[in-house]
């Protein structure tokens, strides 16, 4: 789903509101998360799931074209965390089916 689909559904769903303030509202919430997660903090949206930041460090990598070592610099990258109620929605189960087990990890393909 992209961010203008987001917003065409949200209005769909909520006719009171205009097209104008449903893209107002999803730039105040992603605005707001980026600040946010910019600062260093913690984003958590229960049954949804958390957005943190995690910093790397400096590496030696390696071109995949060249194979040439090449150096990385150190950075910080953005990462989701899936809430419980979030994985047992996409694996076809509800919350309320399992509240304590824990999602199965299939073999790696």
């Amino acid at each position: 789903m992209t961010r203008s689909e987001l917003v065409a559904a949200l209005a769909a769903d909520h006719p009171h509101l205009t097209l104008g303030d449903v893209e107002r509202i999803i730039t105040a919430l992603f605005d707001e998360m980026t600040a946010s997660l910019a600062r260093g903090d913690r984003v958590e949206l229960r049954g949804f799931g958390a957005f943190s930041v995690k910093r790397r460090q400096a590496r030696a990598g390696r071109n995949p074209r060249t194979g040439e070592t090449v150096d990385v610099t150190e950075k910080t990258v953005p990462f989701f965390r899936a809430g419980r109620e979030l994985r047992e929605m996409i694996n076809g189960g509800s919350s309320s089916d399992a509240p304590h087990a824990k999602p199965h990890k299939g073999p790696k393909r």
